[in-house]
């Protein structure tokens, strides 16, 4: 053999070595959940491609990065928060458990004891760590209920607030994470900080989703050990409240948005441009335009640092932000489209294939599907409740049985002790979401149905008409068999208490 034909058969070993290695190699993961980032908020829909796939209007955003992200992922039409709060979704997705079972059914904030993050709980980052990957969490965390435990001042609170949300987590609560950037919550999106892996605070006084995008890809070409896989999770504030100035966004996104009317922006049929807080949209929209930078930023650095083929990337968010729709000031809290459904890109390419699908894919469902991608199916731990849809995920044609429905949760505060802390929680509504229907009952503290929203989601898309709800009705006892079917599966207090068994056969 000559020495050209030597230096070919030795190139095509070393090429088929390396396919082969890739083909071994653990997939990394990056998952970005900017906070209150609604779906609509993604401009892709509005494109040819994507006709027919929802059947309401995408927003007036610029999202070049995302618009990009979503053509070579798999773009989910119907994800939801089930609880659509910062907290009981974050909870939900780490621990791939219902609310009234992953610890966190409310808010986190000093006024709720009860309401934290297990550190018995076996969350999806601590199956990925004892799975030997290299773990790093940048940005909000928002799970556990704040002590005055500041690394700097023992026996103070991080939060000068009183009732106190900001909160310091130990080394001992970080699930897994071995490089740690982060703070519970702290609304200053130019303003921010955070506690890295040794607990200093850093206040970089530079808008947040620049600052943590340079931390991730700071820490991406600066790992100990490239050969180990890793799993980062980048939790953005914005596009979440405040959105009232430019204290709150960066001049450039608002530039885009500045000079057009409201009119133009709250495009929705059920948006209200009468409201005080439509001027928000701009703001708003300012800090969608400026995630997507950002994320784009990220996804360059895996490209650049050649691990993009083998690196699945999330796109997602805790829940929604209605700006303005139904004449809400409450951005979040609420089964009307805007604050239930959320953004969900999945990108592994040569593994997934890209085109949108309808699975009502909810927040317990994130981390036992993603583990079964990553081929850790059998460290799924048994006390999950959600549910594993990484064959439809893999395969536009699986036969796998899918929901026919997705369960609703609100919760607020419950019986207070004396000295005015929060001992419970009250379960105040549940509902249900169909492709076609939405239905949503609220009781009072006597167990009474007091409320009900119904609509036809197919004839009404913007959720205008709540339709009377009539227990006789064959469409309402369907609904109804879904939600008990859930209720149950969640081991829910209205199952437990069999609340409502008048309507509800459990």
């Amino acid at each position: 053999m000559n020495t050209k034909s030597l230096k070919f058969a030795m190139g095509l070993l070393t090429s088929t070595f390396g396919i082969s290695q890739a083909q071994n190699q653990a997939p990394n993961l990056i998952y970005v959940f900017p906070d209150q980032f609604r779906k609509s908020a993604m401009s892709f829909w509005d494109l040819p491609e994507y006709k027919g796939a929802v059947n309401t209007k995408a927003d007036p955003v610029s999202t070049p990065n995302i618009n990009k992200f979503a053509s070579e992922s798999l773009v989910f039409t119907s994800a939801v928060s089930n609880l659509p709060v910062c907290s009981p979704h974050r909870a939900s997705l780490l621990t791939g458990l219902y609310p009234s079972q992953s610890g966190v059914p409310l808010n986190c904030i000093s006024t709720r004891p009860f309401n934290t993050l297990p550190q018995s709980v076996v969350t999806f980052s601590d199956v990925l760590a004892s799975n030997n990957y290299d773990m790093a969490y940048f940005g909000k965390w928002h799970l556990d209920f704040p002590t005055p435990n500041d690394p700097e001042r023992p026996g103070n609170y991080v939060d000068e607030r009183r009732p106190a949300w900001d909160a310091y987590t130990p080394p001992q609560k970080r699930h897994g994470f071995a490089t740690w950037y982060s703070y519970g919550t702290f609304d200053e999106h130019k303003n921010p900080h955070y506690w890295d892996s040794e607990g200093k605070k850093h206040s970089p006084g530079e808008y947040s989703p620049k600052h943590e995008a340079d931390k991730v890809i700071e820490y991406l070409k600066s790992r100990k050990d490239p050969g180990k896989p890793f799993a980062v999770f980048v939790s953005m504030n914005p596009p979440h409240s405040p959105y009232n100035s430019l204290n709150d966004c960066m001049e450039q996104d608002y530039n885009i948005y500045r000079d057009k009317p409201v009119s133009k922006l709250l495009l929705r049929d059920n948006a209200d441009t009468t409201m005080k807080k439509s001027k928000s949209v701009r703001y708003y929209f300012a800090n969608v335009t400026g995630v997507d930078r950002e994320f784009g930023r990220i996804l360059q650095a895996l490209k650049e640092l050649g691990v993009d083929k083998n690196t699945i990337v999330v796109f997602s968010s805790d829940h929604g932000e209605t700006m303005c729709s139904h004449g809400t000031d409450d951005p979040k809290n609420q089964i009307y489209d805007e604050a239930f459904q959320v953004p969900m890109l999945i990108r592994w390419p040569g593994k997934i294939e890209h085109r949108t699908d309808d699975l009502l894919i909810g927040s317990p469902d994130i981390m036992p599907t993603l583990l079964s991608m990553m081929g850790l199916r059998k460290d799924i731990p048994k006390s999950v409740q959600g549910s594993d849809y990484s064959s439809i995920i893999l395969d536009r044609n699986s036969t796998a049985k899918r929901p026919q429905s997705a369960i609703y949760f609100y919760n607020q505060d419950g019986e207070k002790s004396s000295d005015g802390l929060v001992q419970s929680y009250f379960p105040a509504r549940r509902g249900i979401r169909t492709h076609q229907y939405t239905l949503e009952l609220t009781i009072n503290t006597k167990n009474e149905l007091v409320n009900t929203k119904f609509f036809d989601n197919n004839r009404d898309p913007y959720q205008l008409v709540n339709l009377p709800v009539k227990r006789e009705n064959p469409v309402i006892q369907n609904l109804l068999k879904e939600m008990s079917l859930w209720l149950r599966q969640s081991n829910d207090p209205w199952y437990k208490q069999k609340i409502l068994s008048d309507w509800i056969s459990y």
